[in-house]
């Protein structure tokens, strides 16, 4: 965790949308996918335990809807030992990572403990991506309308930005690029997708986002 999330007072958003049908669907996607991912996860942690020992899931403050922090859960990338205090950004080639780390970042798959997030309703299946609150001051101009929506483990932006580290300059500071150029892009995306969501259209982001992970990307049916 880093350092700077401790500091920063989210804002609290009102008006928070959601609805009765799709968290139905949260619940019933996330505990279908809880039971066909669970020997996965489970090799995952074994893996992870053999390697560095435990802890195995990494947990975070993030910021939920509404502006509210919450703990997010995921498979830990990083080595035991490594500095709390590092970047809040996992980069291409990180020294953090350990070996299982590389292949979870590269493939998303530490982010499967989130169903868990997903049953408890700090998330949602489909949602923006929950920031990290040393990222809190983004949120301004407009931006804070995203917190009206619950996070998610799939999106738009989590779709088209499933290789963001790529995009990250070789050097400079990962932090102020992200903040200045990355968040407002991603932002502008969320606002023109959530307020005319459909559960139908959640549904194509769901399998959009699956494809996104085994490395398949549809671009025709993203230009629609």
């Amino acid at each position: 965790m880093n350092a700077f999330d401790l500091t920063i007072h989210p804002p609290v958003v009102s008006g928070v949308s959601h609805g009765f049908g799709r968290r139905a669907m949260d619940v019933v996607a996330a505990s279908l996918a809880a039971i066909v991912f669970a020997p996965l996860m489970l090799l995952i942690a074994f893996g992870l335990f053999l390697e560095g020992g435990r802890p195995v899931l990494f947990r975070q403050p993030r910021l939920g809807a509404g502006g509210r922090m919450f703990h997010i859960y995921k498979f830990r990338k990083f080595e035991v030992l490594c500095d709390p205090q590092g970047p809040a950004l996992t980069s291409i080639g990180d020294r953090r990572l350990t070996k299982i780390g590389r292949i979870l970042a590269s493939t998303k798959l530490d982010e499967l403990p989130q169903l868990w997030n997903v049953l408890r309703g700090d998330m949602a299946i489909v949602g923006p991506r929950p920031e990290s609150l040393a990222f809190a001051d983004c949120f301004h101009g407009g931006f804070e309308a995203v917190l009206r929506y619950k996070p998610g483990l799939v999106g738009p932006t989590q779709v088209l930005f499933r290789h963001e580290a790529s995009l990250y300059p070789a050097s400079g500071d990962l932090s102020s690029f992200y903040r200045e150029a990355l968040f407002p892009i991603k932002a502008k995306f969320d606002l023109s997708y959530y307020p005319r969501r459909t559960i139908a259209s959640d549904v194509v982001w769901m399998i959009l986002g699956f494809l996104a992970v085994i490395g398949w990307m549809p671009v025709g049916l993203l230009r629609r």
